[in-house]
């Protein structure tokens, strides 16, 4: 591999550190501790290039949405030992074997079939550790958003059996929620939906003792300070930390 490009570092580094300030501001206002705050630099349809630039400016945890150029990256950029990978994206059922064995969290657990098929593929693994998962929840209730309804407060409850469920698989561990709010021009739009998926776990954990879900997987690049006002604590920024995204040509 080739030592990664000093003017991309550069670029990066300044990113990073205006998005940390951000991040900062909007912590100190909901009386909050910026490190409590995960920066998850969303990977996807970067080059290899990109993300070892990142990794060179200290960033860690990077975050795919397609299993197969996920794979495809996980394996040549093995050599950095301590880099973690995450799943943002929609997972399809057949692609869960590859998800349980290459990534050590997923946000986007969206069905107890998916929770099932997660746990069987990550217990066939040799000396296999429980899988980090997050509960993806629609909380908007558009059509085109992935996630199990929780946009009124009368489908929470419905909720309850799924999470006892998933708490039950002895290959999965379930720590929080994420959700996607609708696109707006005005970030400050996305708020209710941040308070809504807030809302929702403030739910579980009050209606299932000793759940203990503590992550919130909400905010993107253009909305993560309402994101980090609201809870959050994980965002998933892509663009405005690497840089526009390269897709191939005819899509």
């Amino acid at each position: 591999m080739s030592e990664p490009n000093p003017e991309l570092i550069q670029t990066i580094k300044q990113r990073l550190e205006i998005i940390e300030s951000n991040v900062t501001l909007a912590a100190e206002k909901s009386k909050r501790n910026a490190s409590d705050v995960l920066i998850l630099a969303v990977s996807k349809r970067q080059p290899l290039s990109i993300i070892e630039a990142a990794y060179a400016c200290g960033v860690r945890c990077f975050g795919e949405n397609y299993a197969e150029e996920a794979d495809e990256k996980i394996k040549q950029l093995s050599h950095l030992t301590d880099i973690r990978w995450e799943m943002v994206g929609h997972v399809q059922s057949r692609k869960s074997a590859l998800v349980a064995a290459d990534f050590s969290r997923v946000h986007s657990l969206d069905s107890l079939k998916l929770a099932r098929r997660l746990d069987s593929a990550r217990a066939s693994q040799q000396s296999p550790q429980p899988l980090e998962v997050l509960l993806q929840l629609n909380v908007s209730g558009e059509s085109s958003k992935e996630g199990l309804p929780a946009w009124e407060k009368d489908q929470w409850e419905g909720l309850l059996p799924i999470v006892s469920e998933i708490l039950s698989l002895a290959y999965l561990r379930l720590t929080g929620l994420m959700t996607m709010p609708p696109l707006f021009d005005d970030p400050q739009r996305t708020r209710p939906f941040f308070q809504r998926l807030r809302q929702v776990r403030d739910f579980l954990n009050q209606q299932i003792p000793g759940i203990g879900l503590t992550e919130l997987s909400m905010g993107t690049s253009a909305d993560y300070s309402v994101a980090v006002e609201e809870g959050a604590t994980i965002i998933r920024i892509g663009q405005a930390l690497l840089g526009p995204r390269i897709y191939p040509q005819g899509n």
